[in-house]
């Protein structure tokens, strides 16, 4: 396996790899690595002859009053996690080169990213497309793999790929979760043994709101939120929810009666940390 700092080192393996015929797959992420990015990185390695994963932590997705410097990192143990699923290279580019001094240009998608996360955090989706098209530019993949668990984001990428006419497939793999069902996050490593038992509260809200629509045929919105905001309650009493919505899959407008077409996505603040997570109404 081989780790890549430069971007210009990067582009001329790619090529290589791309003149003699094999495909290559792309698994971006943050690094501080879970099951969850692992198990993208295996997805595109039966998808691709070669597996591209980046470990880059984008500045321009957070806003000033987000964990940047705080974000949990840890390189070396990300290199061996990535090597043992199946990775090819690891690309790990500097902040100065992605952002060089003076840095003026940004991808914008519209109105898919103005509601859910677009909403509370208003710069976010601007800065995760324009990196994520920085990274198309750069190792020029055939096929890119996101996960579920970041819903809204898939589906900004997916736009964008069809809107600026990216050969590129995209794969949305399923969200991994632990055994008592909390989505896999870098961010459930701040959480105390306590605080993390309170953590599932957005899964088992999720699952009350599947079971009602799917035996229970509830379609009222405001009944299903009702429900939903007393079970996380129940589970964690100070917690703090930013939203729960009910959407269309692909284009995330909300919808009147909840069928199991549509899918609930929430985010809410369990003892300080802002977790999302979503779930298909099937």
């Amino acid at each position: 396996m081989k780790i890549v700092r430069s971007i210009r080192r990067m582009q001329i393996l790619c090529r290589e790899i791309a003149s003699k015929g094999r495909k290559i797959g792309l698994v971006p992420t943050m690094g501080f690595l879970h099951e969850g990015h692992l198990s993208l990185i295996g997805r595109a390695g039966r998808l691709s002859d070669f597996v591209i994963t980046s470990i880059f932590v984008n500045p321009t997705q957070f806003s000033a009053d987000e964990d940047l410097a705080g974000y949990p990192r840890d390189e070396k143990k990300d290199i061996r996690d990535i090597e043992t699923a199946g990775g090819h290279i690891v690309f790990i580019p500097k902040t100065s080169a992605i952002y060089p001094e003076d840095y003026q240009t940004f991808v914008t998608v519209e109105k898919i990213t103005e509601s859910l996360e677009g909403a509370f955090r208003p710069t976010h989706f601007r800065g995760v497309t324009t990196i994520v098209t920085k990274l198309f530019n750069i190792t020029r993949p055939d096929v890119a793999v996101f996960g579920m668990k970041d819903y809204q984001q898939a589906m900004v990428i997916k736009k964008m790929i069809r809107d600026l006419d990216y050969p590129v497939r995209l794969v949305i793999a399923p969200t991994v979760r632990e055994k008592d069902g909390l989505a896999m996050s870098s961010r459930n490593s701040y959480f105390t043994p306590a605080q993390r038992k309170e953590a599932v509260c957005l899964y088992r809200a999720l699952e009350t709101a599947r079971t009602m629509v799917i035996k229970d045929g509830v379609g009222n919105v405001a009944v299903l939120q009702r429900k939903m905001k007393n079970v996380i309650k129940s589970i964690c009493p100070t917690a703090e929810i930013d939203y729960i919505a009910f959407t269309e899959f692909e284009t995330l407008r909300p919808v009147q009666k909840v069928s199991r077409k549509h899918v609930c996505s929430l985010a809410v603040r369990v003892h300080g940390v802002r977790l999302i997570d979503n779930m298909k109404m099937l």
